[in-house]
């Protein structure tokens, strides 16, 4: 791998906001900030999200999956 290659950076601890609203039995979707661009992901959490809410992504559960938490206002 090159030393500037990031392609493996995780998404944990970056900010991003829900764009799909996340219910409380399946995912929805939120945009993060990533790699000098953004990045959408599938978005579970353990509590119903509405979209524009900001939130933390705190796991990964797949390549493209990712847990998230609402920041505080």
């Amino acid at each position: 791998m090159h030393p500037f290659d990031d392609s493996c950076q995780s998404p944990v601890g970056a900010v991003g906001k829900i764009t799909v609203p996340v219910p409380a039995d399946g995912p929805g979707e939120v945009l993060v900030g990533l790699r000098g661009g953004s990045e959408v992901f599938a978005a579970w959490s353990t509590r119903p999200l509405a979209v524009n809410t900001r939130v933390v992504v705190t796991d990964t559960i797949s390549a493209r999956s990712v847990l998230v938490e609402p920041l505080p206002p």
